[in-house]
């Protein structure tokens, strides 16, 4: 597995036209800028990617 996405890879995953895979890099590298990360145009941060879009249920045993 790669550490950063690409365009290409947010397309496959999110099912979205590029331009909207270009737009949702832009907004996760401007929170990473913001809180004092380097970021690379046209990529960003696998963590950055699934920690704001992966839903995933951390209390399995909760959900009732």
């Amino acid at each position: 597995m790669y550490e950063f996405l690409t365009p290409t890879d947010l397309e496959k995953i999110l099912k979205v036209k590029k331009a909207k895979a270009y737009e949702i890099i832009r907004t996760l590298n401007a929170e990473m800028k913001k809180e004092g990360y380097m970021v690379i145009p046209g990529k960003v941060s696998r963590e950055k990617f699934e920690e704001r879009y992966i839903y995933k249920n951390k209390n399995k045993a909760e959900v009732g």
